[in-house]
């Protein structure tokens, strides 16, 4: 596993956007919303048709934020 997120730059929170959640960088489309999508069995090809302004890097993006904030890592604010 990578010791460092690769798509760093992927993921915003501002808290005039999306209530200050994590989202990708450029829409309102929250890490949260990804991840419980992905969790209920949604595929990233799924994913890609029903969001067409989210790439598969956003989608990674998205999973490695949440893997180094479960991990216990600090996650500093990123305004957008």
């Amino acid at each position: 596993m990578a010791a460092e997120a690769s798509h760093p730059n992927r993921i915003a929170m501002d808290p005039s956007v999306a209530h200050g959640r994590p989202r990708i960088r450029g829409t309102r489309v929250t890490v949260q919303v990804i991840l419980e999508l992905l969790a209920a069995g949604e595929t990233y090809e799924e994913l890609l048709q029903e969001y067409d302004e989210l790439s598969r890097e956003d989608l990674v993006a998205a999973l490695e934020y949440a893997a180094s904030v479960v991990g216990g890592l600090r996650v500093p604010p990123l305004v957008a």
